[in-house]
């Protein structure tokens, strides 16, 4: 076996003892002294500092080839994709706690969070020495060491207390002569059974040998420990992975002891059936709702690095929350993929980055609208399917629309979620009739009608510079849009009306309805495209944004915002042929449709033709 040139030994290697043989109470299991050794290990000190010092220099796809000789190409950037490299582990004896805080100092090192028990490494060192595990406080703790790119690592300290002159002191002249818990530890991303399974095959594959591991309920986090194969080139010979989580199924596995068969339920208990396990994870979907909702309403994404973690006390400190109570949302929030959680504490996820307020494309109004007056409105389905009235307007007093108009909160994040909403149908610029417009000789112009904070209009002038714009709102809605395109650099080619679909004006080249229809039932429906035709000229274009229930009845959004549309607003999602009866209710007919994203759709309507 070759080994690393001594600058680059990786840390806890093992080392060699003084030679000395230990008392009794350290002899090996089958009831033999270890061998003696000639060279003296290193001291506390200098392991930590060699630590610190590897952890900063390598990563994953640098180490995984050196403890799995023989992995390379696209299997080794599969691995090292899911497997980040976090931290050396190494086992320290100080004097007392304090003392090691101290030596943390002297390395340059430091710990802004409290230790906590390591319940896998005592009960290692329990069955290695033949000790009570209770009798061994061994403790974690983790200074924190940027990585080769400023990536925030660390140096897993496991420390057991062996003062002077105790029976502890030869535990660690043989625990720091072998350095039987050094490890390198790769924490595993986005773990499940399925990742996990796969992960212990290609080490497997590549000679690395199952060698303990457990689950620490004080972080929620289980540990899998391998044996480096004999070829590996590297003193180094063990290696960690860390699944955040509870996973003994899969550790019981590894270990060697099968999860024993269930015990069948006695006749007049029966287990409970599929069909109740699935019921019950749709029954707690509002827990979900408002998670992501109080998420939003504190400021917790906001706060948040999307590139270092943070712990919950950390978090809690910075927005005025209760560190228990914030734990266990942010655990709840990892589940989904919100946030991600690892040893050192949370990390905003991509997804959850959509929630903060400065984020492009924020949805952070939708989670507070939908956690919100619409959450609350939904408490009272049942009036609406009893009556086929809005909810929102029995609980409220009035509709939506008017409710919201009177509370300029309110009416700001309205306009806010409806904008956040528009953004994802992103394609509706490049539409035939918009582009068609803009290659036209003479200036063109598109008229929004109903068109909320300027979002869309904005976009669509944006992406052609020869348009002008016209934007029909409520009163208290202009301002917004005016601010909304002046921000984007259009406001002097928009002209701005305050009124209602009565005013629809006249001039316009083509007339957009976004998800304005649904908001409304169908005698609504007729009244504002009889607006909207009587404004056109024959050779306009009008295009409706919805979305379409499936003809043939299958699972769709369409269907979900049927519901919400009928419980909190009065309106409905339609079916195509619905719009086409409607359509020509006013004198217009569909020309074509084409689909946009989340399932919608674009309805480009003209003028029916005079008979």
């Amino acid at each position: 076996m070759t080994t690393l040139p001594a600058e680059t030994m990786l840390p806890g290697a093992p080392a060699h003892s003084t030679g000395a043989l230990l008392p009794a109470e350290t002899m090996l299991l089958d009831g033999t002294a270890p061998p003696p050794d000639t060279t003296a290990p290193l001291d506390d000190t200098a392991r930590l500092r060699a630590a610190a010092a590897f952890v900063r220099e390598h990563d994953s796809e640098s180490l995984l080839p050196l403890l799995l000789p023989g992995l390379h190409g696209p299997e080794l950037r599969a691995l090292a994709a899911r497997c980040r490299f976090a931290h050396t582990g190494l086992l320290l004896f100080p004097p007392d706690l304090p003392g090691l805080r101290a030596l943390f100092a002297d390395c340059g090192l430091d710990v802004d969070t409290a230790s906590h028990p390591s319940v896998v490494v005592r009960d290692r060192l329990a069955r290695r020495h033949r000790r009570d595990a209770a009798e061994l406080d061994v403790r974690i703790l983790r200074p924190h060491v940027p990585g080769p790119a400023g990536e925030r690592r660390a140096v897993e300290v496991f420390a057991l207390a062996a003062p002077a002159g105790s029976d502890l002191e030869g535990i660690a002249a043989y625990e720091r002569a072998r350095g039987h818990e050094a490890h390198l530890a790769f924490e595993i991303l986005r773990p499940d059974p399925l990742v996990l399974r796969g992960l212990r095959a290609v080490l497997a594959r590549h000679g690395a040998a199952p060698d303990g591991g457990g689950y620490n309920q004080h972080e929620d986090g289980t540990v899998f420990y391998f044996t480096a194969p004999e070829a590996s080139p590297c003193d180094y010979r063990r290696l960690e992975l860390y699944a955040p989580g509870d996973h003994r199924e899969v550790l019981a596995e590894h270990l060697g002891n099968p999860v024993p068969a269930p015990v069948p339920a006695p006749a007049s208990a029966p287990a409970a059936a599929p069909d109740a396990e699935r019921l019950l994870r749709l029954l707690t979907g509002a827990w979900t709702t408002q998670a992501l909702a109080a998420f939003a309403r504190l400021g917790l994404p906001d706060a948040m690095d999307p590139a270092a973690a943070t712990t919950a006390t950390e978090l809690a400190g910075r927005t005025g929350t209760h560190p228990r109570g914030l734990a266990t949302l942010l655990r709840y929030l990892a589940m989904l993929d919100v946030v991600a959680q690892d040893r050192e504490g949370f990390r905003l996820t991509a997804l959850g980055g959509l929630l903060r307020a400065d984020s492009p494309g924020s949805m952070r109004p939708l989670a507070l609208m939908y956690g919100g007056p619409f959450y609350e409105s939904f408490a009272a389905l049942d009036h609406t399917v009893r009556t086929g009235q809005p909810a929102f307007d029995h609980l409220f007093g009035e509709n939506h629309f008017d409710h919201f108009a009177r509370d300029p909160e309110l009416a700001d994040l309205f306009d806010r979620s409806m904008a956040a909403g528009s953004r994802m149908f992103g394609p509706l610029p490049a539409h035939p009739a918009i582009t068609a417009a803009a290659a036209a000789g003479s200036p063109r112009t598109v008229v929004d009608i109903a068109g909320g904070n300027g979002e869309l209009l904005a976009r669509i002038l944006a992406a052609h510079p020869a348009l002008r714009g016209v934007l029909l709102e409520r009163p208290h809605a202009v301002e917004a849009a005016r601010r909304t395109l002046d921000a984007a650099g259009c406001g002097d080619r928009c002209d701005y009306r305050a009124g209602d679909f009565a005013d629809t004006p006249t001039g316009g080249d083509v007339y957009v309805l976004s998800r304005v229809l649904h908001d409304w039932d169908d005698d609504r429906c007729r009244e504002i495209l009889r607006h909207c035709a009587r404004a056109m000229s024959e050779e306009a274009d009008l295009l409706i944004v919805e979305r379409l229930l499936p003809a043939d009845g299958s699972p769709s959004l369409a269907t979900a915002w049927d519901l919400h549309m009928a419980c909190n607003v009065g309106g409905r999602e339609r079916h195509a042929r619905d719009y086409v009866g409607l359509l020509a209710d006013a004198g217009l007919q569909l020309c074509t449709s084409s689909p946009l994203p989340l399932e919608g759709h674009v309805l480009h309507a003209r003028r029916a033709p005079a008979h």
